[in-house]
């Protein structure tokens, strides 16, 4: 079985290597993956940016794992409803919003995880309750805000949990 292809997804007001990201690459790292980060900096409509994500992953073999924060957890779940993913790792994902596609969630993997944050003033943290209970997702939710910053040894702990996991479903 050919090596998991693992990808971010940047959020809609950031860039694919930040503090964030990258914490989770070394956690990826230390795990035996090598994480991706599409750019998705000169695209706004979150719709797009799936419709790109989905074309590179088309040109993919072998099992697929999707990370994202905030717009980028929705373009994660989107892609996954169109390409098959062995897991997805959403933070403070952006559904349920108004202007997006999809509000219905259909195809996604046995394993996903969401993290949100309960002073989450950007995306409310009632989404990913939502969200979780529908498609019986792992969920966790830390004292923090919309970008999670005082939480990244937390999500790395919880990532490296979900990429053990999701890798050794085989």
């Amino acid at each position: 079985m050919s090596e998991p292809t693992l990808i971010w997804c940047h959020g809609s007001l950031s860039e694919p290597w930040g503090k964030k990201s990258k914490a989770l690459a070394e956690t990826a790292k230390s795990c035996g993956l090598t994480m991706e980060a599409l750019d998705f900096q000169d695209l706004e409509n979150a719709d797009e940016r799936a419709e790109r994500l989905v074309k590179r992953l088309k040109e993919l073999d072998g099992p697929i794992i999707l990370a994202g924060s905030s717009m980028g957890g929705y373009v994660a779940a989107a892609a996954a409803k169109q390409v098959k993913t062995a897991g997805l790792f959403l933070l403070a994902p952006a559904f349920y919003f108004q202007g997006y596609a999809l509000h219905v969630f259909t195809n996604l993997p046995e394993k996903v995880t969401v993290i949100h944050g309960w002073a989450d003033d950007v995306v409310p943290v009632d989404n990913s309750l939502r969200f979780a209970k529908t498609h019986k997702a792992d969920l966790h939710v830390f004292n923090d805000n919309h970008r999670l910053e005082n939480s990244t040894d937390r999500l790395c702990a919880i990532f490296n949990r979900f990429l053990t996991t999701v890798t050794d479903q085989g």
